[in-house]
């Protein structure tokens, strides 16, 4: 049997830890891209979200077929840049958005391939298999700490005082959270399902960059805050904030350059936009979508103290939706 490809990959619904832990194996959120990578003996094809080949884009992949020579398997997992030993989705940034990275900026921010979970090995599609026995069978292939790869193992979440502590310990380190994955749940590519859980420590998501409002002075020319929306039920572009902080001056310069070409005359959303905000706004094609790090929602479904954390190519516009 060979194994179908693209794959897309499955996602988690958020919620909070589950109650009886006891079913369930936990693992630290990676705060990177999602990737799927798929080796044989004519190298390594990796596609992300959108299903979109990216292997050129972290080259440090091709180091699989070295790690599984003799196999073909289709992997799951994040690519991560870290930073003091913590991922850092800004660092990740400088090589999210390039092609064909250079050595330079290869060595300058290095990222590792952090696996998850194996979905293929060797003829067998590993779909219904469960979560529990697809790590065992991944951990089998020996790819822990080789190279740019790692496999962290989990935590079977029988033990209450570990997984207190495993909490404990991704907020004092800052970390976006934790993954909880049912032990004896199945894989089902392209769909979100509550039997893998996000279980934040921080409120993130994404969100449509719409236009912005100009800055005032040390960054006056340039952006004030950006504009947000996302798509409601009825798929209608509404407006849930705007955002002034969290920007580096290489991040400012790196949106002002993607949005420049995207503009227009007309607000994009499909509704009004309150008065002080619509005033002196610059509008753009809604095609960008920006990570979004917050507190909490308003009533009317604003984001309280927004945080930027960077561009994603990684997502289409029109999956950027509200919960309903």
């Amino acid at each position: 049997m060979t194994m179908p490809w693209p794959v897309e990959p499955m996602m988690a619904a958020t919620g909070d830890l589950p109650g009886d832990t006891g079913r369930w194996g936990l693992e630290v959120k990676w705060d990177g891209v999602r990737v799927l990578a798929h080796v044989s003996a004519d190298g390594v094809r990796a596609g992300g979200r959108r299903a979109g080949e990216v292997a050129g884009r972290y080259p440090e992949l091709s180091g699989l077929s070295d790690l599984l020579p003799h196999h073909d398997a289709t992997l799951d997992g994040e690519v991560v840049a870290f930073d003091d030993g913590r991922p850092s989705f800004e660092r990740l940034q400088r090589r999210m958005h390039v092609a064909r990275p250079d050595t330079r900026l290869i060595r300058e921010v290095p990222v590792r391939y952090v696996v998850f979970d194996l979905l293929f090995l060797d003829g067998r599609q590993l779909y219904d298999v469960p979560y529990a026995d697809r790590r065992a069978l991944l951990s089998e292939l020996d790819l822990a700490g080789a190279g740019s790869v790692e496999v962290p193992p989990y935590l079977h979440g029988g033990d209450a005082a570990q997984v207190a502590e495993l909490l404990e310990f991704t907020q004092e380190q800052h970390l976006e959270g934790l993954m909880a994955k049912r032990l004896d749940s199945p894989y089902r590519p392209g769909r979100r399902v509550d039997f893998w859980r996000k279980v934040k420590n921080f409120l993130t998501r994404e969100a449509i960059v719409c236009g912005w409002k100009p800055g005032k002075g040390r960054r006056e020319g340039g952006f004030g805050s950006v504009l947000l929306g996302e798509y409601d039920g009825k798929g209608r572009l509404c407006f849930v904030g705007h955002v002034g902080t969290g920007f580096s001056d290489r991040a400012l310069d790196e949106l002002y350059e993607a949005l420049w070409p995207l503009r227009r005359p007309s607000s994009p959303f499909d509704e009004e936009v309150p008065r002080e905000v619509a005033r002196d706004a610059q509008w753009v094609e809604p095609r960008l979508v920006g990570d979004v790090a917050y507190s909490a929602r308003t009533r009317d479904g604003r984001l309280r103290h927004p945080s930027w954390r960077g561009l994603r190519d990684d997502k289409d516009p029109h999956e950027v939706a509200g919960e309903f």
